[in-house]
C-alpha cells in the first residue's frame, strides 16, 4: 500500500535520506539511478527480502498501537510471504540471489527464522510505541543557516517513548549477517539524518539528545537480535547540516565519480559503471 503522506512530502523540491546515503557511498551510482534513471541490470534480493522484514514488523508494531498486542508471528510470516513472491514473481529484471539464500525458498525460510528469533525475543517492557514507519521532511539549511529550498525526507521505523521519563527513542531494524560495531552506531549518517527530522518537527527540543537504536536480526545459522545503541547531540546535526550542504552542491554541479567498496559485487549498474 503506498504511503500517501510520504507521497504528499515528495511531491515539493526534496532529497530523502536514502538518496543522500546513496551518493556519498558512490556518486556515480546516484547519477545511474535518480539523474539518468538507467535500468537497473538486476534486483538484489536483498531489496525485497528487507522490505518485507519492514513491513512484518510494522505489521507488529501497528497491532501493538491498535489493540495493545503485537501481530501473531503467523500473520507476520504470511505477510513477509506475501512481499517476497509479489515482489519476485512480478520482477521484469533476474533476481541476484546471495550465497545463504539461493533461491526463494530459502529466502522465505530464512524470513521466517528472523522474524521468529523478533517475536521471541522483542522486548517492550516500560516503552510506548509513538509511531511506526513515520514520514517526515524537514528544511535543510546550509552551513550559514540559508534555506536550500530542498527538504530532507525520510522515513523512521520505529518511535519509542520511555514511559517513566518520557524520552523518545527512535529505532532503525535492520539485517544483517555481520555483527554491527559500536562505532558503525556512532558513526551512522543515518541516525543523525533521523535525529534532524525529529528535532525540526518538534519531537525533542533543538538542543536536546536524541537517544537512538539499532535492532539487528542477525543472518545466521541460528538467528539472533542484536541491539545497538546509540545518540545524538545538536552537533551531530550541525555536522548533518554540513555534509547535506556539500551532497547538494555536488549533485548541482554535477560531480559524479566512481567509488570502489565491497557494494560493487552487487551493484545494478555494475555494466554501466564498467562502461561509463
Amino acid at each position: 500500500m503506498p504511503n500517501l503522506a510520504l507521497q504528499q512530502l515528495q511531491s515539493e523540491l526534496h532529497i530523502s535520506a536514502s538518496q543522500m546515503f546513496t551518493y556519498l557511498g558512490c556518486s556515480l551510482k546516484y547519477m545511474f539511478s535518480y539523474v539518468q534513471k538507467c535500468t537497473p541490470q538486476h534486483l538484489s534480493i536483498a531489496l525485497p527480502f528487507g522490505k518485507a522484514i519492514h513491513q512484518a514488523l510494522e505489521k507488529y508494531y501497528q497491532s501493538i498501537m491498535d489493540t495493545g498486542e503485537g501481530a501473531s508471528v503467523e500473520d507476520m510470516k504470511e505477510l513477509f510471504n506475501e512481499s517476497v513472491s509479489l515482489a519476485l514473481d512480478n520482477s521484469a529484471m533476474p533476481i541476484l540471489f546471495k550465497k545463504e539464500a539461493p533461491d526463494k525458498n530459502s529466502v522465505i525460510d530464512m524470513g521466517h527464522q528472523l522474524l521468529q528469533v523478533f517475536h521471541d525475543e522483542v522486548d517492550l517492557t516500560g516503552y510506548e510505541v509513538v509511531g511506526t514507519e513515520i514520514p517526515l521532511a524537514a528544511t535543510l539549511y546550509s552551513e550559514t543557516g540559508d534555506d536550500n529550498d530542498i527538504k530532507l525526507v525520510g522515513i523512521l521505523d520505529l518511535l519509542l517513548k520511555d514511559k517513566a521519563s518520557g524520552e523518545l527513542m527512535v529505532v532503525d531494524n535492520k539485517t544483517a549477517k555481520n555483527k554491527m560495531a559500536n562505532s558503525t552506531a556512532d558513526e551512522s549518517l543515518q541516525m543523525s539524518a533521523y535525529s534532524y527530522l525529529l528535532a525540526s518537527n518538534g519531537y525533542v527540543f533543538p538542543r536536546a539528545e536524541v537517544i537512538c537504536r539499532f535492532d539487528v536480526l542477525r543472518k545466521l545459522k541460528k538467528p539472533k537480535m542484536e541491539y545497538n545503541y546509540t545518540i545524538r547531540t545538536a552537533d551531530h546535526r550541525k555536522r548533518f547540516v554540513q555534509i547535506a550542504s556539500a551532497v547538494l552542491r555536488g549533485i548541482e554541479n554535477r560531480i559524479f565519480m566512481p567509488q570502489q567498496s565491497w557494494m560493487c559485487s552487487d551493484c545494478q549498474f555494475k555494466e554501466a559503471c564498467n562502461s561509463w
